[in-house]
């Protein structure tokens, strides 16, 4: 059977056509403490219905309009008794460049969705910002390459610890779910898949300049087998400075907290 809306590989889309994935995504959210949840990509909606059954107000962005066309029509149809006593809109829209409080003010919401993999760092990284910003975010489920599902729930030490390990988990608390075969997409993707969770942490102590923070980070993975002192020679740090112990290791060795001490030092900020 084919999907009802065309997949564009410009879009970088693949949906999602197995119903067990779909609902087993759909029951990973927490439904506590936000009433509305923004699904990004709904493609043919096969994840959509299953929210549809949970006590929140849905909205589902796409930036595919055949997507919005048919989800505002067939699909709206099709599922009219789930629809029918709930808040359901369908909008077309870049998630990236959108401003969320348009959509929800200041209240709390969870976010959802199986969006294309070339963008997902992109994403990402706008997450984490407004994650300093703002405190929208209560709860993110969403699928990720598990590849990069990985990164970003490396602990330190690791291979695969970096940037995206670091500056997530300030923010979050993350945990994979479970993993995705391609073969329960269309068309199949060469990777495979993780469900990821991603819990907003009730406490976030960034007690330091988050910019220099992210500036610091980012330069210490760019040459991750090198000690932290000639990483970051760029920022240039007076030497007594660069005499601190912290400095001797290398930037997979620190967790994002140390990272957040590091920060203070070279801000010369009481710790």
């Amino acid at each position: 059977m084919s999907d009802p809306v065309r997949a564009k590989k410009h879009l970088g889309q693949h949906f999602l056509n197995d119903e067990e994935t779909a609902e087993k995504i759909g029951n990973t959210l927490s439904f506590k403490g936000y009433d509305h949840v923004l699904e990004i990509g709904p493609g043919t909606g096969v994840l959509t219905k299953y929210l549809l059954e949970k006590d929140v107000a849905l909205t589902a962005m796409d930036l595919d309009q055949e997507s919005v066309d048919y989800l505002k029509d067939h699909f709206s149809i099709e599922h009219a008794s789930k629809i029918s006593s709930k808040s359901f809109r369908v909008l077309y829209a870049d998630f990236l460049k959108y401003d969320l409080s348009q959509l929800f003010g200041d209240e709390q919401f969870a976010i959802t969705g199986n969006f294309p993999y070339n963008i997902s760092t992109q994403i990402l990284s706008k997450w984490i910002i407004n994650a300093y910003d703002k405190k929208w975010y209560k709860s993110l489920i969403l699928m990720f390459q598990k590849e990069v599902a990985s990164r970003i729930c490396s602990d330190s030490g690791s291979k695969t610890y970096g940037i995206l390990s670091v500056l997530t988990q300030l923010f979050f608390d993350v945990k994979i779910h479970f993993d995705v075969s391609p073969n329960v997409f269309n068309p199949k993707p060469k990777v495979n898949s993780s469900v990821l969770s991603l819990q907003r942490k009730k406490s976030i102590n960034i007690d330091c300049d988050e910019k220099l923070l992210f500036k610091i980070v980012k330069l210490s993975f760019q040459q991750r087998r090198k000690k932290i002192k000639n990483s970051l020679k760029k920022l240039d740090i007076p030497k007594i400075i660069l005499e601190d112990s912290i400095f001797e290791y290398r930037p997979e060795q620190l967790s994002s907290s140390e990272f957040v001490k590091l920060t203070q030092i070279i801000s010369n900020e009481p710790i």
